[in-house]
């Protein structure tokens, strides 16, 4: 079966972009540009929610191949082709793309679709690449999705800029509501 990874960039402070929506902010370099030479390959679909996909004008995964699913409650169109409009449950969705054939599938951004795929338990894993800046506000990494999620540190290591990658794995059956666990 295939994964879900939820992987976006993140100030320290835990937002994906500022208040007005910026990313500004984000510190590209050369170790970014090897992480992401490295991570292409392993994806063959890209999730996105309306925000972020109207923020990235439409253009990630809309060529190469790559399938790009944009979810949306609102929109009654996309602007750009090469995508795919979802308007159905996002877990219902998710859990049936992860049964087709393919390689990992990307739940780019997004703090608003990642939580209620976190709700309906359907992400695997999560890629954060911690940005040492604090925005004070903003587009959340992490919205509430009303219950708990272990996750297990995969790997950790520090890049050019002073940020952080670090790779986590959702820990199976470990999702729940119950305090304490």
């Amino acid at each position: 079966m295939r994964k879900l990874i939820y992987s976006a960039a993140t100030s320290l402070d835990g937002y994906i972009a500022a208040a007005d929506g910026a990313i500004d902010w984000l510190h590209f370099s050369k170790d970014v540009q090897t992480e992401l030479a490295a991570f292409w390959p392993t994806i063959d679909a890209v999730l996105l929610g309306r925000h972020t996909y109207e923020a990235a004008a439409g253009a990630v995964g809309a060529g190469g191949g790559m399938q790009t699913f944009v979810f949306s409650r609102t929109l009654k169109q996309l602007a750009a082709p090469g995508a795919e409009l979802v308007h159905e449950d996002a877990g219902d969705f998710v859990r049936a793309l992860k049964q087709r054939p393919g390689k990992s599938i990307w739940l780019m951004g997004g703090g608003a679709l990642a939580c209620s795929l976190f709700a309906a338990g359907v992400i695997d894993e999560v890629h954060m690449n911690v940005h040492p800046v604090m925005l004070g506000s903003g587009v959340p990494f992490f919205r509430d999705a009303g219950k708990r999620t272990k996750l297990r540190l995969e790997s950790a290591r520090t890049i050019d800029g002073g940020c952080v990658i670090a790779r986590y794995a959702v820990r199976a059956g470990k999702r729940d509501t119950a305090p304490g666990i």
